[in-house]
């Protein structure tokens, strides 16, 4: 579970400061706080512990002081695991049948998208009533051809 936080903080490091993978390492590497973390010779942090952790505790474990770039990746870090342990455990994936049986009889309120994960789009066709139609009906091709699937991109459910 160690290599995920480190894959996740890593990963986190390059999209903050937008550098090679190759840079972040060194970066990591050169900072005594975070590769005492990193390297475990703190004692073992569930990932639990990882995403409570706060740049307070740090200090006391490591004696240093983290700098804003670091609480910042920190930060990114812990948001960027917490989104792949919901992504994880998603729900059921969404049927094609159900998306296109709202958009036919409610896709003049936007059910659909709210239905699929766009729930700002939904919104606005609630509000428009569906684009005054048209954009339910574009919403309808884009259904029945498998072009707007869910928002979370796993695709529809392959049993009908």
């Amino acid at each position: 579970m160690r290599k995920v936080l480190q894959f996740a903080l890593l990963a986190a490091i390059c999209t903050l400061v937008s550098v090679t993978t190759t840079q972040a390492v060194v970066a990591v590497e050169h900072n005594s706080a975070m590769e005492q973390l990193l390297n475990g010779t703190q004692p073992g942090l569930t990932v639990d512990e990882f995403i409570q952790l706060t740049p307070n505790q740090i200090k006391e474990m490591t004696g240093q002081k983290l700098s804003f770039k670091e609480t910042l990746v920190l930060k990114k870090a812990q948001k960027q695991i917490k989104k792949s342990l919901k992504d994880g455990s998603s729900s059921a994936p969404k049927s094609q049948l159900i998306a296109l049986l709202l958009v036919i009889f409610l896709g003049y309120l936007g059910i659909h998208r709210f239905y699929l994960g766009y729930t700002t789009i939904g919104i606005i066709q609630l509000l428009t009533g569906g684009g005054c139609g048209i954009w339910a009906l574009i919403d309808l091709i884009r259904i029945i051809t498998g072009d707007l699937g869910p928002a979370d991109g796993s695709g529809y459910d392959p049993a009908l």
